[in-house]
């Protein structure tokens, strides 16, 4: 699976999604709340080298923050079904911006449902 979306995104596709994610998660009135308004392109960075480091495109990620302990790391906000799923729609827009279809697109929802209901940190 990595090794197919790492091929077909490539750094500049990983970036892209990233952008077309959070111009998104700007407006969006359930999840965009949790972002700190002067840190989107933290925000933004962080996700990148997140993804670029898990689909083995770069260790920026490890280097900068160590091991990722992403569930963690969002511990302070409130994630449960709602938030989830709203995040996995902003993110499913991402990849209909950037036109990522087929296999490697399957393996990105699998990858983000799984990580997502993952991070869920209340019931319901």
């Amino acid at each position: 699976m990595e090794e197919l979306v790492a091929k077909s995104l490539g750094e500049k596709g990983f970036r892209d999604l990233v952008a077309a994610f959070y111009r998104r998660v700007r407006e969006d009135e359930v999840i965009g709340p949790m972002y700190p308004e002067d840190d989107w392109e933290g925000s933004e960075k962080r996700l990148r080298d997140f993804l670029l480091f898990r689909f083995g495109l770069s260790q920026a990620y490890i280097e900068e923050r160590g091991h990722p302990r992403l569930r963690m790391r969002h511990m302070p906000f409130r994630i449960g079904e709602t938030e989830r799923d709203q995040w996995l729609a902003r993110m499913g827009e991402a990849m209909d911006d950037i036109e990522l279809t087929g296999p490697p697109r399957e393996a990105l929802e699998q990858f983000f449902a799984q990580v997502a209901d993952f991070m869920r940190n209340q019931a319901g």
